[in-house]
């Protein structure tokens, strides 16, 4: 917004800089906080014991930590994920980052490049660009972010690209090698050269469950060829008594879900209340700058439905508020079921979508019409206002 003083007529003084070690110390501070206060809450909480250390499956009900045998008749696995780091030639022979890592480094790289167009690389693209480093995003598909739809993916490239960032597309034959104090990253693309280089390399191009080294197999609990723990709608494993939450059961892998497969399981449990994986329905955001909230189906996935369904899109431009804020990239798409008037899926990319979205997903999940939230009045001038606009231009999904 200080680089952007000028359309509004406010003028700041001098270049903007950033100051990286200041930034990485209020991180640090924000996320010491919140991890002392969880371990500091459970290691005093009555009854409950916290032992530290790489805990193995030695028998179904027993689980070995730091040499000592612990027995119970129900096991939780809560263990998440990491970054996956795919087979690339001449990868293990350079200094590379994922995920975990760049968030502690204490410079700007002058050249990041970032292997994946999806949420983590997009994320991590912008803030580095705003911060003033050179970024280049190499995607081997065919359009960022592959699990939405093109429009989104288009109009997300669109947003990326006016801030200088870099996008390769189709890249194949990847391959890393050192080049001085950098890396040189070989690429085969439609356009643009066959190699980037670039000072910083981020390997951004997925997860994987941490279940290598947890022995799931002396316990007999099932793992899917990705290797997440398989479970059924409420979070049990093949195995009695065990159940597996969050990111390693592959069946959300966000912190939002990974908290209700616990609220699942405590309702399951504690509360004879048959709570179930199914009754959630798909929600993310893309915290770019503007976002993308996303909940239900894709356009793609309705179409592949085969169901009569209503398509409803328009671009921020046309919202009072995005135009105040000279804020005015992205759109607002939403299905409809032409049938039954219930909501399936929506897209809001821009100016607060990631929260405006939710005015869409609570109808969802009251079941309620459409026409609910298109004939409610809205307070003006907001972005959620032109919701009820947005759902008076439904047509046909052709």
């Amino acid at each position: 917004m200080a680089r952007r003083g000028g359309d509004f007529g406010v003028m700041v003084g001098g270049p903007i800089t950033v100051d990286m070690k200041r930034v990485k110390a209020r991180k640090d501070e924000i996320v010491g906080r919140s991890n002392t206060g969880v371990t500091g809450w459970m290691k005093n909480t009555e009854g409950l014991t916290v032992i530290e250390g790489h805990g193995r499956f030695t028998a179904p009900r027993t689980v070995s930590v730091n040499g000592r045998e612990l027995e119970a008749p129900n096991i939780f696995i809560n263990v998440g994920a990491r970054a996956f780091v795919p087979d690339i030639p001449g990868l293990a022979e350079v200094d590379y980052l994922t995920n975990s890592s760049i968030m502690e480094l204490e410079e700007i790289p002058e050249h990041l490049v970032i292997l994946g167009g999806s949420y983590i690389g997009l994320e991590f693209a912008q803030m580095y660009r705003r911060f003033g480093a050179e970024v280049t995003v190499v995607e081997m598909m065919e359009r960022l972010i592959g699990r939405d739809d093109p429009d989104v993916g288009e109009a997300v490239r669109e947003v990326m690209e006016n801030e200088g960032i870099g996008i390769r597309l189709n890249a194949s034959c990847i391959s890393v090698r050192k080049d001085g104090d950098g890396v040189a990253v070989g690429l085969k693309c439609e356009d643009g050269p066959p190699e980037v280089r670039g000072s910083h390399l981020l390997v951004a191009v997925g997860r994987r469950p941490n279940t290598d080294d947890l022995g799931l197999e002396r316990a007999g609990i099932e793992t899917d060829p990705r290797g997440y723990i398989t479970v059924d709608d409420q979070c049990r494993t093949n195995v009695d008594g065990i159940w597996a939450l969050g990111d390693v059961n592959g069946r959300g892998a966000f912190t939002h879900t990974s908290y209700n497969d616990f609220e699942i399981v405590a309702a399951n449990l504690l509360d004879n209340d048959p709570r179930r994986i199914s009754d959630r329905i798909p929600c993310y955001a893309l915290f770019i700058d503007p976002p993308l909230g996303r909940i239900g189906m894709t356009e793609q996935e309705v179409r592949n439905s085969g169901r009569k369904a209503l398509i409803g899109k328009m671009a921020m431009e046309r919202v009072a508020r995005a135009r105040e804020r000279g804020e005015t990239q992205g759109f607002m798409k939403v299905l409809v079921d032409a049938e039954t008037k219930e909501l399936l899926g929506a897209a809001i990319l821009g100016i607060g979508g990631d929260e405006i979205v939710h005015s869409l997903l609570d109808v969802m999940y009251a079941g309620a019409p459409y026409t609910t939230i298109q004939r409610a009045v809205h307070i003006h001038p907001t972005v959620t206002e032109l919701i009820p606009t947005l759902l008076g231009s439904l047509k046909p999904l052709e």
